[in-house]
Order: C-alpha cells, then structure tokens, then sequence
C-alpha cells in the first residue's frame, strides 16, 4: 500500500465513515504566524509553500458547512506564561534565544489571528499553548458533546500540530481522516513522510475533493 496515497479512502465507504451527524473538521494553526508572509515566520520562510493548502483548507469548510458538519478550528494562543518550560530549554540547548523564538501566537496579537480559511460566528474555536489540539484543551469534552466521533483534520504544520493532534485523537477512539491536500509542512519532504507516519499509525489519507464528493453523497 503506498501510504502517502491521499486517494486511499476513496476505496472504502468513505460516504459512511465521515457522515454528517458524526464528523467534524478540524482546521489546526492556519494563523498568521504560521501561514502569512507578514506574520513572523514569514521574515525567512517562503510562505507560498503554504498557500494551496490554505485554499484546500478554505474548500474543505465551504464543503463542511454546506452538509451540516461542524467546522472546528484550534488555534496557538500563547503567553510568556503558558510558554512551555522544556520547550524553552530545549530551544536554548540548541544555541536559539527562547524569548525570540517563542514569541508565536502571542494572544491578542495579529500573529494569533487566523489566516486563510476563518471561523464563522458560532463556529467553535479552542486556544491552546501546546502543540497538540487535545493538550489542556476542551476539545475533547467539545467534540463529545456534539456526539462526535469521526475527525477529518487539516491545518500546519504536517509534522508537528496536525500530526501531534492527530495522535491524540487516535489515542481518544476518534476515527481520523487526514485531508493531505489541506495540510502543509514548510518542506515538502517533510510534509510528504508526515502524511506516510500518520497514515502507517494514526489516520486515514484523503483530500478535500474526495470529501466533498461524500458529503454530496451523503446529503
């Protein structure tokens, strides 16, 4: 099986494994800071390797909203508070500055505001400091009182906040569908073995077209 296949899931009965009535989208970190070229990665990354993930992602909620399903979106809002003490040291163990390099999403700043794909009014937003959506969350307790328990998940980056995120779902009995097309590393090898680990472990791969033909169905 070619584990980075975002067309695996159309084999099965797709329609019935991400129902309406079930599923949520999930849409991880798509904020300024991590997407837009004036946010602050944008100073050294080229943020057009994000930009057609940002789009799927924007594709993936129309199609969402249009079958009923909740759109669901987390999001890094941080304080010199809540910054992790491990991370910091880790950063300062490998020669970075943890005042500069943790200054992400700080709340109430631009950099925290999201980017691309936005939530509408009464869409459900969950804050979090750490890199997983579950991780001193309500996500959890959010999801389950929709009576969810399917997760179709996109966002950035691959490796880190959707694979994070992904994991904790799995480990909470969620079923988890990766849109691939929707999430997006800084580096395409990267992203691409993000996608092959999570799908060998964690998640089944689709893309935003494949969904959108289930919901169609569906409905």
């Amino acid at each position: 099986m070619n584990a980075v296949n975002p067309t695996a899931a159309t084999t099965g009965d797709l329609a019935g494994w991400i129902a309406p009535g079930r599923t949520a989208v999930l849409i991880i970190d798509m904020q300024v800071d991590f997407a837009s070229p004036d946010g602050v990665l944008g100073a050294f990354i080229d943020m057009s390797v994000v930009a057609p993930a940002l789009a799927a992602a924007q594709a993936l909620a129309d199609s969402a909203r249009a079958a009923g399903v909740p759109v669901v979106f987390v999001g890094l809002s941080t304080t010199p508070e809540t910054d992790s003490p491990a991370w910091n040291e880790r950063m300062r163990r490998r020669g970075g500055d943890p005042d500069v390099d943790a200054a992400l999403c700080r709340a109430g700043a631009v950099g925290s505001d999201f980017y691309g794909p936005k939530p509408l009014p009464g869409e459900r937003v969950v804050s979090k400091t750490r890199y997983s959506g579950f991780v001193g969350t309500d996500l959890d307790v959010k999801l389950t009182e929709m009576d969810v328990d399917t997760l179709v998940v996109a966002g950035l980056t691959t490796e880190c906040c959707v694979d994070s995120t992904v994991r904790d779902a799995f480990d909470l009995d969620y079923h988890v569908f990766v849109a691939a097309d929707a999430c997006a590393a800084y580096e395409a090898d990267i992203h691409a073995a993000s996608l092959k680990v999570m799908e060998l472990n964690s998640a089944i791969l689709t893309d935003t077209a494949a969904v959108a033909r289930a919901w169609k169905g569906a409905a």
